[in-house]
């Protein structure tokens, strides 16, 4: 056998040997990003279940007449697949404050629930609300059906480029105390 036929056939096992790591790495990646985008991971800390799961299951988000539920990954975790690699690596940092125990207890929790929530809503503002969009189409609403209030708030709030979070926030989750920089958020929140 001739040397350039013993490079091929080795060049051919590498190639193979590759390949098979590949398919491997990407199952095994695949696997773990699905495993992780579960509404039973993302409750497995106490933090989200205590917390914002508690609330959550109190809402038509979790409970309503049609029975469509949007789970916590529904809502915080894009569905295209680079979007969700990137919410994924940003999540990267929710584990390092859970090894930190920033939020471990209720208190520190509510002391952290405004930074937290302004977080969230930046990122839906950024994103034009896109995962309410994976539920909810604008050229989908009845707005006849939403009642003359909502229909006209609908309107409005397109027309004038607001996107889903701009009007509904708290939506599934208690609004934080925003009192201090907004005397009317009390009374709104009532």
């Amino acid at each position: 056998m001739s040397n350039k036929m013993k490079i091929a056939g080795a060049s051919v096992g590498v190639l193979f040997v590759a390949f098979v790591v590949g398919i491997l790495f990407w199952g095994g990646f695949n696997w773990a990003m699905e495993a992780t985008n579960t509404e039973e991971f993302c409750i497995s800390c106490h933090e989200m279940r205590d917390n914002v799961y508690q609330e959550y299951i109190e809402t038509p988000h979790y409970s309503n007449r049609t029975g469509v539920r949007a789970t916590c990954p529904d809502c915080h975790v894009p569905k295209e697949w680079v979007h969700k690699v990137v919410r994924k690596i940003k999540a990267s940092n929710e584990l390092y404050h859970k090894v930190l125990g920033t939020i471990d207890t209720r208190e520190k929790y509510e002391a952290k629930r405004l930074e937290l929530a302004r977080n969230v809503w930046q990122t839906m503002k950024e994103t034009d609300s896109r995962e309410c969009r994976n539920c909810h189409d604008y050229d989908s609403m009845d707005f006849v059906k939403q009642g003359r209030r909502g229909h006209k708030e609908h309107e409005q709030g397109f027309a004038n480029g607001l996107t889903c979070i701009d009007c509904h926030k708290g939506i599934a989750h208690q609004l934080p105390d925003m009192s201090e920089e907004d005397a009317s958020a009390v009374l709104r929140a009532h």
